[in-house]
């Protein structure tokens, strides 16, 4: 099937294109701020009891996932019929205000609903992919995307150490102040801005398309995009090898107490960042967005091998600069996925994408935790205790084998 000739992109503000960088940035500093902090406030409204604190976190991971789930195609949708400006800012309030609930919220119950809401709202990463298609020449995509990438990068490395600093002095704060940013955002944009898809590119809005499970329609009307997006979802599945096993399987392969985890941590998303911000650009018009994806496909693989090989932090600290070309997939993905799509499905291509993710942030903290569990139960050392990298590893690998595949006429 041949892919929809792209309509030119539209003129828009270099301020435009800046926001949705910040918007992305801001919101995940918000999101960031409360990572070390919500394990422990969890903990003080459920009495101080560590396992019923552990079974709530489990509870508001899940139950996150499963709103982005809901909520990425109904946001793609409602974007593609009224705008993505409406939609982003309307996220930004709501974001907002949510967390002035969190930081209010004096009960599990109430905290709960909140967080069911920040996963609804927090749906407009998917809108903010559908602004960067709907402004940006597909040769350039790969590139934009790897900025948003870098936004990501910069905001879960800087954000953690901001929330438990924060924390140190209430517990409460690091919400106050992801409200102040999510506000702020809100009204930086409300100024800067504009409409990315004009009232003629505009789709209605219906609910049959709009559910999630109709949403993957979308991708099974395109052979190409439906095996793309397979790959997408392998990808996000790798990745969530970091943060449900890190921390403990570096304790266990390694001795690493949480300073040394920290370090570490930092180091990835200085890799990132300097991937997806300088580098993929450079790559992707080098080499193409197919070659791109092969080749970050091909260090991921390698890199994850490299983790699960490694006897010493040492070993593990030298694999981590060929598992941060990784970070060039992902970007090089969504740009073969936009081109294959017309200018009003960009937002229920997001949706659709952002609702596969969700179900690999649902299966994958299981898959990633048992293997490490059965580790640690059976005492395994040696190139076996690093089973869950070799599980990321696999499912890169995978996903590199089903790209080559399916885009061997690019």
């Amino acid at each position: 099937m041949d892919a929809p000739t792209p309509a030119a992109a539209p003129p828009v503000r270099r301020a435009a294109l800046a926001f949705i960088f910040v918007t992305i940035l801001v919101d995940v500093l918000a999101f960031g701020l409360i990572i070390p902090v919500l394990p422990q406030l969890l903990k003080q409204l459920s009495g101080g009891v560590l396992a019923d604190a552990t079974v709530w976190h489990g509870l508001f991971a899940t139950g996150f996932m499963v709103m982005q789930f809901f909520f990425s195609p109904i946001q793609g949708a409602l974007s593609d019929r009224f705008g993505r400006r409406p939609v982003i800012l309307v996220s930004n309030a709501g974001l907002a205000l949510d967390f002035v609930i969190m930081a209010l919220a004096n009960t599990l119950p109430l905290l709960f609903i909140a967080r069911l809401v920040s996963g609804a709202t927090s749906a407009s990463f998917s809108t903010a992919n559908a602004y960067i298609a709907d402004v940006t020449p597909p040769e350039k995509r790969a590139a934009a995307f790897g900025r948003l990438g870098m936004a990501f990068g910069i905001g879960f490395t800087v954000a953690p150490v901001m929330g438990a600093w924060l924390g140190a002095v209430d517990l409460h704060l690091p919400f106050w102040v992801a409200a102040g940013l999510c506000a702020a955002n809100f009204c930086y944009g409300w100024f800067v801005l504009p409409e990315s898809l004009p009232p003629e590119r505009r789709v209605p809005f219906e609910w049959r398309r709009a559910n999630p499970l109709a949403s993957l329609k979308l991708l099974r009307a395109h052979p190409e995009l439906f095996g793309l997006a397979g790959v997408s979802f392998l990808m996000a599945m790798a990745h969530l090898v970091y943060p449900t096993t890190f921390v403990l399987y570096a304790d266990y392969r390694f001795g690493w107490g949480l300073e040394m985890v920290g370090w570490t941590l930092l180091l990835v998303g200085l890799l990132t960042i300097i991937v997806q911000g300088g580098l993929i650009g450079r790559i992707s018009r080098t080499f193409g967005d197919r070659r791109t994806l092969l080749l970050g496909a091909t260090a991921g693989g390698v890199g994850f091998a490299g983790y699960a090989l490694a006897p010493t932090g040492y070993w593990f600290w030298a694999a981590m600069p060929i598992a941060a070309l990784w970070a060039i997939a992902g970007p090089a993905a969504q740009s073969l996925m936009t081109s294959r799509v017309s200018a009003s499905e960009q937002g229920r291509l997001q949706g659709a994408i952002g609702s596969l993710n969700s179900i690999a942030g649902i299966l994958g903290p299981t898959l990633f935790t048992q293997t490490l569990a059965t580790v640690a139960v059976n005492q395994v050392q040696g190139p076996l205790a690093g089973a869950t990298f070799w599980l990321a590893a696999g499912l890169v690998s995978l996903g590199g084998l089903l790209a080559w595949r399916i885009t061997t006429r690019d």
